[in-house]
């Protein structure tokens, strides 16, 4: 297995986590926690931690806002999701709401669950019986959206009562 040597400077360290931040945005904890992997020393992290901030590299608001839209839009995920995914990579709850109430005030979450609900049934082969149905309700719980609003599509889309939902074949 690879390990990465370990940087002992200042000189070292920056680069490196510059380098990390162009691969990818990172939160302040992932951050640390990749510095502390690279580096003994607390003290050397912390300084390199508070360059970084300092110079706006790194900013949990920013990133949190940009995670959620980034989820939300692309890979069409629902608010708990995309909220237990940050709380994962260390950001705080605060940035996660402010970010979360900004980015799906513009963003329909409703919207963004009939696409994935679509996307999902023309995949499905054969009649929508309970096993599928099942299925796909606890599809779309893992993709962070509340069980009432699934719930509440499942049966528009099961009753035939789907106008809005363009370009989908409902199989029955």
């Amino acid at each position: 297995m690879y390990s990465a040597r370990k940087l002992t400077s200042e000189e070292e360290l920056y680069p490196a986590a510059l380098r990390a931040l162009m691969r990818r945005g990172h939160s302040v904890h992932e951050m640390r926690v990749a510095l502390e992997k690279r580096c003994e020393d607390e003290l050397l992290v912390r300084r390199v931690m508070d360059r970084l901030k300092q110079g706006k590299l790194l900013d949990d608001a920013r990133y949190a806002k940009e995670f959620v839209r980034l989820r939300a839009v692309y890979r069409k995920q629902g608010r708990f999701r995309i909220a237990r995914d940050l709380r994962a990579r260390g950001v705080p709850d605060r940035h996660i709401e402010a970010a979360m109430d900004a980015v799906f005030a513009e963003t329909d979450e409703g919207e963004l669950l009939r696409k994935r609900i679509a996307r999902k049934l023309r995949l499905l082969r054969g009649p929508l019986d309970m096993r599928k149905r099942a299925s796909l309700y606890n599809s779309m719980l893992r993709a962070g959206f509340s069980s009432d609003a699934i719930r509440r599509e499942l049966t528009r889309v099961t009753k035939g009562d789907a106008a809005d939902l363009p370009e989908m074949e409902f199989p029955e």
